[in-house]
């Protein structure tokens, strides 16, 4: 389909001077529907209001929600994540001027809409999003996965290192999400990288912690996270030397390597973002968190998650704006340059 085929009052977004398709050339990608004729309130909430998948031939990225939260061990309500930021992302527009790039013109975007996984057994829950996400690498390149709780990240690691062997993994949250147990259960949102260091699925030499803060239940919980393969860069090394100096450490410390990012929504301050499950005083500004996604725009970006979005704790959509922001940049750092 050319954007050409659409209703007049689904039009994309795409510039008028993008080529046409050539022959044995992939279509020119679909973009967003255009708020000039359809008013950004009015329509289904696709992500940054973007074709579904199935209207594509194929996508490079697939945005994809994931409505679960059985996992949290403090406020749940990250099941309603997914159609938050989704409504948040409405006022999203096709040119990045940060990046310098139009991130729905040059690759082919698309809202694969939810995946239904189990919420009363999280064993069942983290088979249901594995196979989802393999099944989708089938349809689309990459994936920019919506939460839900952190919980996800350990099946869609397991998924993305299927394809790509262990990868660098660059995980912006107040908590470190590398304890051992609660209650006796190995799997929930606080302890997915512990589970995929373990598992093998973690770049021991290329992966970072960046954004954490608050109390710990003790010392040797530093000392576990550097055993399973992480930096730090907390939040109050971010205050001391600032953001240029964090992304000089993230980019040595990442070193070109196929990069998974997870961000926890709480990475940000309170302030920026007060719906989530488990906030804590300090964070980073929404404007340092995209300053330093958009520094990684020549990684090499395999997937990446944005969770912890809990709606009911939100106030006139800030998280949700600033994480449909996040997910924005990141689809941007993706997108191929000239």
């Amino acid at each position: 389909m050319q954007p050409s085929d659409l209703p007049s009052d689904q039009a994309s977004d795409l510039p008028s001077d993008l080529p046409s398709d050539l022959p044995g050339e992939r279509p020119a990608p679909i973009g967003p529907v255009d708020a000039s004729r359809v008013p950004r309130f009015a329509g289904i909430a696709t992500f940054a209001r973007l074709p579904r998948l199935e209207e594509v031939e194929h996508a490079d990225i697939a945005v994809v929600g994931v409505p679960f939260d059985s996992g949290v061990s403090y406020r749940p309500g990250a099941r309603f994540g997914p159609a938050h930021v989704r409504e948040a992302s409405r006022l999203l527009r096709p040119f990045n001027p940060a990046q310098g790039v139009l991130p729905f013109a040059v690759q082919q975007v698309a809202d694969a809409g939810d995946l239904a996984v189990n919420p009363f057994s999280i064993d069942e829950a983290v088979a249901d999003v594995e196979a989802g996400a393999r099944a989708l690498a089938e349809h689309a390149d990459r994936l920019v996965v919506i939460g839900g709780d952190h919980t996800i990240a350990l099946p869609l690691l397991r998924a993305v290192t299927a394809k790509h062997g262990p990868v660098a993994v660059l995980h912006f949250d107040a908590h470190l999400d590398t304890w051992d147990t609660y209650f006796g259960a190995p799997i929930t949102h606080g302890t997915p990288f512990r589970r995929a260091s373990e598992e093998g699925l973690i770049d021991l030499t290329a992966s970072m912690h960046v954004g954490t803060r608050g109390p710990l239940y003790g010392v040797e919980d530093l000392s576990d996270d550097a055993r399973l393969g992480f930096a730090i860069v907390t939040s109050e090394d971010i205050e001391e030397r600032g953001v240029e100096a964090a992304i000089e450490r993230i980019r040595a410390r990442v070193g070109g390597k196929p990069l998974y990012i997870s961000i926890d929504i709480d990475v940000l301050d309170p302030a920026h973002a007060p719906g989530t499950g488990t906030p804590e005083a300090g964070g980073l500004t929404s404007r340092e968190l995209l300053r330093i996604l958009r520094a990684l725009a020549d990684q090499r970006i395999v997937g990446a998650d944005v969770v912890e979005v809990a709606p009911a704790y939100d106030h006139a959509q800030l998280t949700a704006v600033a994480a449909s922001h996040v997910a924005y940049e990141l689809i941007s750092a993706m997108a191929p340059r000239g």
